[in-house]
């Protein structure tokens, strides 16, 4: 078989170019067919037959390709053949028609385009040609796993760990007493009775890294984290919450081990008492039914952290023994936290002279996202400077604390609203930890 010439392969680029031009192609392979490439030629006749199935010009010309289409010599096919088994030699047909397998065998007679069999045809270079799109299967409602763990970003064991948090001492003292120890030394957890019922709730003002914390419990066991918030679980139809909130827990099960986050605790389980919405009353009763779950055997594994700003707002029955019974209060970063904060809000911005000791006493009170936001501020004022002056300069210590200056701290109002909540609604020493600190902050 001689070489393509210079005006197949210039129609072979024009055709490239214009893959979906179904005249152009079946020109290439009437080239093709007529120097001798008969193979080649099947391949475009087929794919041109994918443009435009009822075409009668590719039709016939699809039959004259496969009747001049050389026998395949012995070991070899002549169509690319299906990866089980190479095809047997055979005897040369004049109009071979292609039955189902990819054996072609001589036809009793010629064939003709009203008669020929391209669903047999198409089998036969199947092989050759892909397919152009991948389509997937229909499903309706109800099809398949409900629990699949694609339903839910289901995040693999992360680099996090608790040293990756910034000072806060006393909260990973009080996460290694309550819950990362027993869980690292099960020898001793059963030695003791220690009970691995129940989960965490980490309650405090907003942006001051229960998030964060999170994660890194979840980096320091060696755990898959699901965080889940309110839009994930509650849906606007009678009983598609239950089962979200059912399907969570079960996809977490599957991942074991795994942390699982609820987020917004007080959105996702809030009081019922105050609710005349008997869904959302539902969905706390089944999530109720999964924490209790969190002891048996096919829960091993399953770790349930939960996060609010307003734990007084959360359900009682969530807080019992055995549930969500192990609280930590988690305040505005200290001192320590503070640097390690504007240590990583400042590692890639251009600055000079930069004082952390005096910008972390200028910023206290401030919480993670408000730290954040100073450094952007003095990030964005350093930046409208050298627009207007067309000098670029760097970040400086008056750029820092002058944005400081101008941030109120948003933990207030929070603490205004816990401040009555600590004084006339500790039952039980339930927030002593929120009083402790209030009197040493002298807000109490």
């Amino acid at each position: 078989m001689s070489a393509e010439s210079p005006l197949i392969k210039s129609m072979r680029t024009a055709v490239a170019a214009s893959p979906d031009d179904v005249p152009l192609r079946l020109h290439l392979a009437e080239l093709l067919l007529g120097a001798g490439h008969g193979d080649a030629a099947v391949g475009e006749v087929a794919a041109a037959l994918q443009h435009a199935p009822g075409d009668v010009q590719a039709r016939e010309l699809m039959v004259r390709a496969l009747a001049n289409t050389p026998a395949s010599a012995p070991g070899e096919a002549a169509l690319p053949p299906p990866p089980q088994a190479p095809v047997p030699a055979q005897p040369p047909a004049p109009a071979a028609v292609p039955p189902q397998d990819s054996v072609l065998e001589p036809s009793p007679a010629p064939a003709s385009s009203l008669g020929f069999d391209w669903k047999a045809a198409q089998d036969q270079v199947g092989d050759a040609v892909p397919p152009r799109f991948v389509e997937a299967p229909l499903t309706v409602d109800g099809d398949g796993d409900p629990g699949d763990a694609a339903a839910w970003d289901v995040e693999r064991p992360g680099p996090v760990r608790l040293a990756d948090v910034g000072g806060m001492q006393e909260v990973k003292e009080r996460l290694e007493a309550a819950f990362l120890a027993p869980l690292r030394n099960p020898e001793l957890r059963r030695l003791y009775g220690k009970s691995l019922r129940g989960g965490l709730l980490l309650y405090g003002p907003p942006g001051c890294g229960k998030t964060f914390i999170a994660r890194a419990v979840a980096g320091e066991l060696g755990a898959n984290f699901l965080s889940v918030s309110v839009n994930d679980v509650l849906d606007m139809w009678i009983g598609n919450s239950e089962r979200n909130m059912h399907e969570l827990f079960q996809t977490a099960r599957r991942q074991a081990p795994c942390v699982i986050f609820l987020d917004e605790l007080d959105a996702l389980g809030g009081k019922r008492s105050r609710t005349q919405n008997s869904g959302m009353r539902n969905t706390v009763n089944q999530l109720l039914t999964e924490l209790d779950g969190v002891e048996a055997a096919a829960n091993e594994g399953v770790f349930v952290l939960a996060a609010t700003n307003v734990p007084w707002d959360v359900d009682i029955a969530l807080r019992r023994p055995g549930r969500l019974d192990r609280t930590l209060l988690v305040l505005p970063p200290d001192g320590p936290a503070r640097e390690a904060i504007l240590r990583y809000h400042l590692r890639e911005r251009p600055i000079e002279n930069v004082d952390l000791g005096k910008l972390v006493k200028a910023t206290d009170g401030l919480s993670g996202a408000d730290l954040a936001h100073v450094c952007e501020a003095a990030a964005e004022h350093a930046l409208l400077d050298s627009a207007r002056t067309g000098t670029v300069r760097l970040i400086g210590m008056k750029d820092l604390l002058a944005a400081a200056g101008q941030i109120a701290p948003s933990t207030e109002p929070w603490f205004a609203s816990a401040r009555n909540v600590a004084m006339y609604a500790n039952d039980g020493g339930m927030y002593d930890d929120l009083v402790a600190y209030l009197k040493k902050k002298r807000k109490l």
